[in-house]
């Protein structure tokens, strides 16, 4: 796994073992989902929620975006994540830390410009937890969601609303939009 493009372009990333821990989004994915994100990313807050590698999050500061959050309930990938935007030039760019996702959003003060999501597959997660990261995107904000094909979400989910869906083989990204300020 390396960082495809930006700054760090080529950097190698390290990932626990196993895809029940961290499931690595393969590099065409990844490139289609910040393709949709190329004009809102210099200089944006990013939320990467369900960091696992810390891969996307290091790919949108790669990029330009100004910072990034990296939230991962698991120990080691904490330290895995640490040690990828060490490795990557991006560390001073990021805040990273231990914790489950919805305790983060419902305590963060924080607004992101752009909210990237990848938890577990086959678990509801993201249905689930779309109205507590609604909450934390800034007006005119984007959330990318990586998920099993068969994820069932929401076409409107406060104040975020599902703007395009992308299918790559077993893989399906849902862009959400929030609504701008009147």
């Amino acid at each position: 796994m390396r960082v495809i493009a930006g700054d760090a372009r080529g950097t190698k990333l390290e990932t626990l073992p196993g895809e029940e821990v961290t499931r690595p989004t393969i590099d065409r994915v990844k490139e289609a989902m910040f393709s949709a994100l190329q004009f809102s990313l210099p200089g944006a807050r990013v939320l990467d929620l369900f960091a696992g590698s810390g891969q996307l999050g290091i790919e949108a500061i790669s990029r330009g975006a100004a910072g990034c959050v990296f939230l991962d309930r698991n120990r080691r990938a904490v330290e895995i994540i640490t040690h990828n935007c060490k490795a990557a030039g991006v560390f001073d760019r990021c805040r990273v830390a231990q914790g489950e996702a919805e305790s983060f959003l419902s305590a963060t003060k924080d607004t992101f410009h752009i909210v990237l999501l990848d938890p577990p597959y086959h678990q509801g997660t993201l249905a689930a937890i779309l109205p507590a990261v609604a909450k934390v995107v800034a007006p005119g904000g984007t959330v990318l969601c990586e998920s099993e094909l068969a994820a069932d979400l929401p076409d409107e989910c406060g104040g975020l609303h599902k703007k395009k869906q992308y299918r790559y083989g077993k893989v399906l990204v849902t862009r959400y939009e929030k609504e701008r300020a009147e």
